[in-house]
């Protein structure tokens, strides 16, 4: 029995080359409008994954407070971030697509219509027979919708946050013991071999692929459970051909998404699950920080990492402090709160008061 608790994906990080022009893109399209913390730091634990020197960077952490996961925009200062050099195919390992949140289909499709947002494919079945349709970002990251029938806010968007990922593995079978085993997404929706009509629009989405879609039997339990919601994670295997690292010859923070973030409590008692497992932890804030954890500008808390056998990242969050209302100087401490407690609503709300409020554009 796991002693350890995750509330769900706080955040897909994502590397641009420029934070604020990518940021003011997410906001307009994807409604990822409420920062949570944005700060310059040197990031000096990452060693292994940014060429073994610490490298400042910028980011931000932003919502979008219907639901889902928000976005960690992440930005190099002082070196100029590194572009793939190539196309990333569907199979090459990594993190190839972030999954978003919608609540209707075809209304999402038509208001993304309406934005002149750059489409791949239009209402096409995935596996499941389910509808659906991706987007590529000005920046090459791409993006899939599906219908989600879990929500926080009602803030007539058409979608929420990040809703899980397409990755690339190379044997889905022992990627299963880090998304299943330590993730816990132990039901399979759907697992099937061939070629697929809704990957045919997506660079090297032709070829022969295995697809295993997962989600959790039993929802999130946390602190922030309720606002981040539910997610599913698909893991895709090429055939007949081999696939390349995304992050091949590239630092972590450079261009795409540069890892999945999970919001949890207990970090001890994961870094031994996960040790027992065979995926010790690569990066552990905690073991160079007191109980007051490490300080993310605006929040605080403990931070981990692990790779998947394809090394792709996984990231743990255990907050201990957030702000609420920062003008007013109300943060909240996490760390005498029970674990598995979810925070009232009426305090999750009151996040929306440091939303950015861009103008209006007409469409």
């Amino acid at each position: 029995m796991r002693s350890y608790v995750i509330s769900g994906i706080q955040q897909m990080g994502v590397g641009v080359k420029n934070l604020h022009e990518a940021w003011e893109w997410y906001r307009r399209f994807f409604g990822m409008d409420v920062p949570i913390f944005e700060e310059e730091a040197v990031a000096k634990l990452m060693l292994q994954y940014t060429g073994g020197r610490p490298r400042t960077r910028q980011a931000v952490l932003a919502m979008n407070l219907q639901s889902g996961g928000g976005f960690e925009i992440w930005q190099y200062k002082g070196r100029e971030p590194k572009d793939p050099g190539k196309q990333i195919l569907a199979g090459d390992l990594g993190i190839y697509a972030c999954k978003m949140k919608v609540k209707n289909l075809e209304d999402a499709l038509n208001h993304f219509k309406r934005l002149d947002a750059p489409i791949l494919g239009e209402s096409v079945e995935d596996p499941f027979g389910k509808k659906t349709f991706f987007i590529k970002d000005p920046y090459n990251n791409i993006f899939q919708f599906v219908e989600a029938n879990d929500w926080f806010l009602n803030e007539k968007k058409v979608n929420g946050g990040s809703y899980g990922a397409i990755i690339g593995v190379s044997d889905i079978d022992k990627s299963l013991e880090v998304y299943s085993g330590i993730l816990g997404y132990d039901k399979i929706i759907y697992d099937k071999t061939g070629n697929f009509d809704d990957l045919k629009f997506l660079p090297g989405g032709d070829r022969t692929f295995r697809r295993i879609l997962l989600s959790r039997d039993k929802p999130f339990i946390g602190a922030f459970s309720r606002m981040l919601g539910n997610s599913i994670i698909e893991l895709i295997s090429v055939k007949g051909h081999t696939p390349e690292m995304i992050y091949k010859d590239r630092f972590w923070g450079d261009p795409g998404f540069i890892h999945l973030c999970y919001d949890i409590h207990g970090m001890d008692q994961l870094k031994n699950h996960c040790h027992d497992k065979g995926f010790a932890f690569t990066v552990d804030s905690k073991a160079s920080h007191d109980d007051n954890g490490f300080d993310m500008g605006e929040a605080a808390g403990h931070f981990a990492y692990i790779e998947d056998p394809d090394g792709t990242l996984i990231e743990f969050v255990e907050t201990l402090k957030i702000p609420i209302i920062k003008k007013l100087g109300w943060y909240l401490d996490l760390r005498k709160r029970h674990p598995e407690k979810r925070l009232p609503s009426w305090i999750l709300k009151t996040l929306r008061f440091s939303r950015i409020k861009d103008k209006k554009r007409k469409l």
